[in-house]
């Protein structure tokens, strides 16, 4: 469901990364589940073989080209949907521990299944971030987290930040046209410093990459409840 392992390992190799056999197999696995449940859940409009390896596959696992994850990390995708960026790090990078937040129970029922026939650990959790990062076993308790979403950078890092312990990072994978300083405040505020952006090219399509280190607590008082979040940004 994925180009031949030759034509794979190519487009791996034109952005500077390398693939082996068995995590060509762990991907083809991937994209074949991935549009077989996609014709009862909606989780992607990515459907080609070759869109499916470049703009999932290879746009997720290039964030451990410019970010520096550190051996047996811990990260938290927020919103994961159909598992992107996670599950392809997962496979790239087994000794990174991932867990998988998304609000909607049929999309989590999903990734239980796909990392069974992966034969990867998993953590899943079915609910909101907004709640989860209150509870003290999740708050401020990994390396790292992530999202790859649409929302702007001040609603993300609400969302994501207080996942992240002190000096672990917030990696936010984004469109090159999002004015990342409109989130500034936010960050500052919750306890984040903007550290960089990487700017990157996936093939003919370019993308961002905003790297938020976490230098201080965040107040208790965040993130806010999901209605105060969407009245007013920080």
């Amino acid at each position: 469901m994925i180009p031949d392992f030759a034509l794979s390992c190519s487009e791996f190799e034109s952005v500077g990364l390398t693939l082996s056999r068995e995590q060509y197999e762990k991907l083809s696995i991937y994209a074949e589940f991935l549009v077989e449940y996609n014709e009862k859940v909606n989780l992607t409009a990515i459907t080609e073989p070759m869109e499916i390896l470049r703009k999932h596959f290879i746009d997720s696992i290039l964030l451990t080209k410019y970010v520096d994850i550190p051996l047996n990390s811990t990260l938290i995708d927020v919103g994961t949907g159909a598992g992107f960026p996670s599950v392809p790090i997962k496979i790239y990078r087994p000794d990174i521990k991932i867990t998988l937040l998304d609000s909607l129970n049929k999309r989590i029922d999903y990734l239980k299944q796909l990392c069974e026939k992966l034969e990867i650990d998993a953590e899943f959790i079915h609910g909101r971030a907004e709640d989860f990062s209150k509870k003290e076993e999740y708050r401020e308790k990994f390396d790292f987290s992530c999202a790859r979403a649409v929302a702007n950078m001040a609603l993300l890092s609400e969302l994501c930040i207080p996942f992240v312990k002190q000096n672990g990072c917030f990696v936010a994978m984004k469109g090159p046209n999002e004015d990342i300083s409109l989130g500034a405040n936010a960050v500052e505020i919750l306890g984040g410093l903007i550290e960089k952006e990487i700017e990157y090219k996936l093939f003919d399509e370019e993308r961002k990459i905003v790297l938020v280190r976490k230098i201080s607590q965040t107040p208790s008082k965040y993130p806010r409840n999901s209605s105060q979040i969407k009245k007013k940004t920080l």
